[in-house]
């Protein structure tokens, strides 16, 4: 798959659950930038993980070619791996309990298609994008308002 855009994903809670940010990093083949996040008053860590990649899908409007980098493996095994169980038992867990965060999954797997596909990175490990996505989400946990990239065109 040739990659049009990259992006990469995060999501924070301070408290679990408790205030969450989440962050979204496009990056475009041309070498624009756009940076997205935003701030829940009550969530959990995962459903800020969550709402990341679906923001991000949505904003990136069906573009041929993407990868989505997470730090999530709850994100990263659930849409490659585990969303096809969860589906054939109607929305239940092996152990026959509703999935956590039906909606995000639901929406995270209608937005996702052959075009997209999904890489792990470690957290905290010096991986500059990634970084920056958890920069953005601490401090939208925070309640503050980071400044955000965008210099697309």
């Amino acid at each position: 798959m040739t990659d049009s855009l990259t992006i990469y994903t995060d999501g924070a809670c301070s408290g679990n659950p408790g205030p969450g940010g989440w962050a979204a990093q496009i990056k475009y083949a041309d070498g624009s930038i756009l940076e997205l996040g935003g701030y829940e008053a009550e969530t959990t860590n995962n459903r800020m993980e969550l709402t990341a990649a679906i923001r991000a899908l949505e904003t990136a409007d069906h573009a041929d070619g993407i990868l989505i980098v997470t730090d999530s493996e709850y994100v990263l095994k659930g849409i490659t791996q585990w969303i096809h169980g969860w589906k054939r038992r109607g929305w239940k867990t092996a152990a026959k309990k509703p999935v956590l965060n039906q909606d995000l999954w639901q929406r995270l797997d209608e937005l996702n298609n052959s075009s997209v596909g999904w890489e792990y990175t470690r957290g905290h490990a010096g991986d500059p994008n990634n970084e920056r996505c958890d920069d953005i989400a601490q401090a939208f946990s925070r309640g503050e308002s980071p400044e955000l990239a965008n210099t697309t065109a």
